[in-house]
Formats: structure tokens, C-alpha cells, sequence
């Protein structure tokens, strides 16, 4: 039974956004409903409304299977307001948008954790989608040598085909160098920061040059030890911290990118 719990537990979902994705729909729903009722209308107005909302999102129904409110009179659309129906069309754009880019990135995490599934990989290497994007992090003894910013030839394969799977998308990506709090004593680089800077900046290069990834869509950016994942008074989170991570941007950050205002 233990052996059986185990392996439930590991088990990773990896749809379950489908789920805030579909109460998030909901909440719009109610969202637009309030902002009708609270403008000049009447009652029987309101109903249809919230009839005509309900069947457009579900039957009439909550994610959770409960009828939200019903009206056997059909709302002509054009009855609504105009700057409901704006957002309405606007909301409804932006969650399309957001799932399709969702899938797109789930896909793109499919193909890399193939990926390392074939190379061996899979426990050094972990790729998870969070607000921001897509995130490949990559624990330095993969990629370095202590204290080296040359990628060991063993693993430059590697970054090729991560870069061919990025060339199947036109996102912005991010490459961010981070160490632990250890202060680097003789060899090349002086601190940290300057340590993880070249990091980035090599895996960078080698993308471009190897993986054939526009330049364009490139940034790399160096952290030292200022943006920590774990806690640096142990071993195992000195070395969670070190790491080269590949941000596969949001599309909604492309303004952002882009530097325009």
C-alpha cells in the first residue's frame, strides 16, 4: 500500500490549469453581471442579461455544476450597453490569448522534458511554467566546471536542441546566470555576479551560434547570489542556487521586450 501511495503521489497533473482557467471564466461571468445590474436597468433586463451571460459561458451552469440564475426571455444583445459589450469582447479576447499561449508553452516544456528524458537529464534539469513564462533551470555542474564559465563539451548538444525547440516559437528568451553566497576566492572571475554573467552569457552565444536562435529574441543577465531559490545555509540549496535558467517569456511581456512604451 505504501508502494502504491508513493507512486500516486508523484504524479504531477499537468492540465490542472484547465481548471483555474475554467473558474476564471466564471468569475468574468459574475464579473459582468454586477457591473449590468449596477447600471439603470430593470429587473427583467437584469435576468436576461444574466440568462444570456450564463448560456454564452455554460448552460447557464458554475464550474461546479450549479445553475448561476435563469430567464425564459432571450436577450437581444444590442440591448446591453456598449461599454459592457467592449469588455465583454475584450475579456473574452485576452482568455483566449491566454490559453492558446498556455498550450503553447505547455507543449514547448513537453518537447524539452523529452528531451532530457533522453539525455538523462531529467533530475538536473527542471522546466516548470510560472507567471512569467516557461522556466528551464539548469544546475551548474550540468553545464560548468566549479568556478568555469565553459560549458562542458559533453553538454553542448544539449543547449543545440533546446535551441532548435525554441526556434519552433517566436517568444522572448531569457538567459539568467545565479550562483550561492560563497565569495569566489582567486581564479578568473573576481565576484559572483561577474561569474554568472559570463554563464549566461556563454549558454547565450551558444544558442545563437549552434542552436541557430535569432539574436534578436536573446537577453542575457547575470544575478550572482541576489536572487536565491533556496536557503544558503544548507549544501543541497547552495547548489539549488547555482543554476543557469532559460526563460521562455510570456507573449504578453513582448511590449515589455520590446522597450515600448
Amino acid at each position: 500500500m505504501a508502494r502504491k501511495k508513493k507512486h500516486e503521489e508523484g504524479h504531477v497533473n499537468h492540465e490542472r490549469w484547465l481548471i483555474t482557467y475554467s473558474d476564471l471564466i466564471t468569475l468574468l461571468m459574475i464579473f459582468f453581471i454586477i457591473m449590468y445590474s449596477s447600471s439603470n436597468v430593470d429587473k427583467k433586463k437584469y435576468a436576461q442579461v444574466a440568462q444570456s451571460l450564463s448560456a454564452a459561458l455554460g448552460e447557464g451552469s458554475s464550474s461546479n455544476g450549479a445553475n448561476v440564475i435563469s430567464s425564459d426571455t432571450p436577450l437581444n444583445i444590442n440591448d446591453m450597453p456598449q461599454e459592457v459589450k467592449d469588455e465583454m469582447a475584450k475579456a473574452a479576447a485576452e482568455a483566449k490569448a491566454e490559453a492558446a499561449e498556455k498550450n503553447k508553452l505547455t507543449e514547448v516544456k513537453g518537447k524539452i522534458d523529452s528531451l532530457l528524458q533522453g539525455t538523462g537529464l531529467q533530475t538536473s534539469v527542471g522546466t516548470v511554467i510560472e507567471e512569467r513564462g516557461l522556466v528551464v533551470s539548469l544546475k551548474d555542474t550540468v553545464l560548468f566546471d566549479s568556478g568555469s564559465a565553459e560549458v562542458k563539451a559533453e553538454r553542448a548538444a544539449t543547449i543545440t536542441e533546446i535551441g532548435k525547440i525554441l526556434n519552433t516559437i517566436e517568444n522572448y528568451v531569457r538567459i539568467e546566470g545565479h550562483t550561492d553566497d560563497v565569495p569566489i576566492k582567486g581564479g578568473l572571475f573576481k565576484t559572483n555576479w561577474e561569474l554568472s554573467v559570463v554563464r549566461a552569457t556563454t549558454v547565450t552565444r551558444m544558442l545563437i551560434d549552434n542552436g541557430g536562435v535569432n539574436e534578436a529574441r536573446l537577453s542575457a543577465l547575470g544575478y550572482g547570489q541576489n536572487r536565491p531559490i533556496a536557503d544558503n545555509s544548507t549544501e543541497e540549496g547552495k547548489g539549488k542556487n547555482r543554476r543557469v535558467d532559460i526563460v521562455v517569456m510570456d507573449s504578453k511581456f513582448n511590449q515589455v521586450e520590446n522597450n515600448k512604451k
